[in-house]
């Protein structure tokens, strides 16, 4: 497919630039792949749509996604934890102000880290950057990785756990810059950009479909007898940059860590054997479950590294149903829902969303895909 089969007005309005009071309070709409049916609004047992106290229709919010399940059924989530990636620094000096973005820990001993540095051009080897007011966290500029890249050595003598506390006490939530340029983190976005079930530390951006479920829900979820499986993918930025080619079978994706346990395997197998529902919360699960599986379309333990780009056309192996949000014009995410629910059916569904004012992005509202 083309990149530009992917292009669509998105009001500035639109864009969702703070999460819903309640986590499980967005708009949901629900794609049914066979049928080619879009559900939006909240029914009586006739079918009617219900109406408010002005006569509009009802929107089904993310709690509706409940009724589309059964004992039995499994949920994969995406258990990796975000952590305070975003900081501020000081170039020694010149006193500029320099965004630090952290990506990975590359060396524990050395205090080595893998960042990307903004404005870049004024970063080069041997500059020190200060973060703090008292100069105990200094860095140094050991190595250009990319155009925006850097390695840094922190010099901070301490044991390793008291430097990361320390390190992360200075950071921010890594809100994409979609929200930062047009309001400023906060200390509530750190929770707010975190899953409840988040575990393992990797993210540097938040699995944003998991977001959805709030502990009300997953409560409800236990109760109704629905399994729940986690796999591990870090989320990296790759999934933000921008597609420079026309031809989406040039374009190269970043690498992301994940992991898929035994006992994941073992699940949701055995629930797909039993011909109940495997449902993949958010593109990166998706994704992460595709690189697992095997020739015999079972998924197989893995640890490693993916870079798996899914776009139309495109058979999926393990779940049957998805769930998503709802994604900014040519992006990745997009083109991997519009894989899962079929080009037409996801891009007749963006349509109605801009037209009936569905949020946008990860703080955005829902979208569930079924297999009927």
């Amino acid at each position: 497919m083309k990149l530009s089969q992917f292009k669509f007005r998105l009001p500035e309005e639109q864009i969702a630039l703070n999460p819903p009071l309640h986590r499980d309070e967005c708009k949901l709409m629900v794609l049914h792949r066979k049928s080619q049916k879009i559900d939006m609004f909240r029914t009586d047992e006739n079918g009617e749509p219900l109406k408010d106290k002005e006569g509009n229709p009802v929107f089904l919010d993310f709690r509706n996604v409940l009724d589309y399940f059964d004992e039995g059924d499994t949920f994969v989530f995406n258990d990796t934890k975000v952590f305070p990636a975003r900081l501020y620094g000081t170039k020694e000096k010149t006193d500029a102000k320099i965004e630090v973005f952290l990506l990975r820990e590359l060396n524990e001993e050395m205090r080595l880290w893998d960042v990307l540095v903004e404005p870049a051009r004024k970063i080069r080897i041997g500059n020190k950057l200060f973060f703090d007011d008292s100069g105990t966290m200094v860095a140094e500029v050991i190595d250009n990785t990319t155009s925006r890249g850097r390695t840094l050595r922190f010099l901070y003598d301490c044991p390793h756990d008291e430097f990361k506390r320390e390190l992360y006490a200075l950071g921010e939530a890594p809100l994409p810059h979609y929200i930062v340029d047009r309001r400023p983190a906060t200390e509530e976005d750190m929770d707010d950009f975190q899953c409840l079930f988040a575990k393992e530390e990797g993210a540097v951006t938040a699995p944003a479909s998991g977001l959805h479920f709030s502990r009300e829900m997953l409560k409800r979820m236990e109760i109704k007898g629905i399994n729940f499986a986690y796999i591990t993918l870090h989320c990296a930025l790759g999934n933000f940059h921008d597609i420079e080619v026309e031809d989406l079978t040039k374009h190269k994706m970043d690498s992301e860590q994940m992991f898929v346990s035994k006992e994941c395997c073992d699940l949701v197998n055995s629930t797909k054997a039993e011909g109940r529902h495997v449902c993949v919360v958010g593109t990166s699960v998706a994704k992460a479950t595709e690189t697992a599986m095997g020739t015999d379309k079972l998924l197989k333990e893995y640890e490693g590294w993916t870079n798996k780009f899914i776009f139309p056309p495109y058979e999926f192996g393990i779940a049957d149903t998805m769930i998503a949000n709802f994604y900014h014009p040519y992006s990745t995410l997009l083109m991997e829902t519009a894989a899962f629910g079929g080009y037409d059916l996801v891009m007749k569904g963006y349509d109605l969303a801009v037209k009936n004012g569905y949020k946008f992005g990860c703080y955005g509202d829902a979208m569930l895909i079924l297999d009927d």
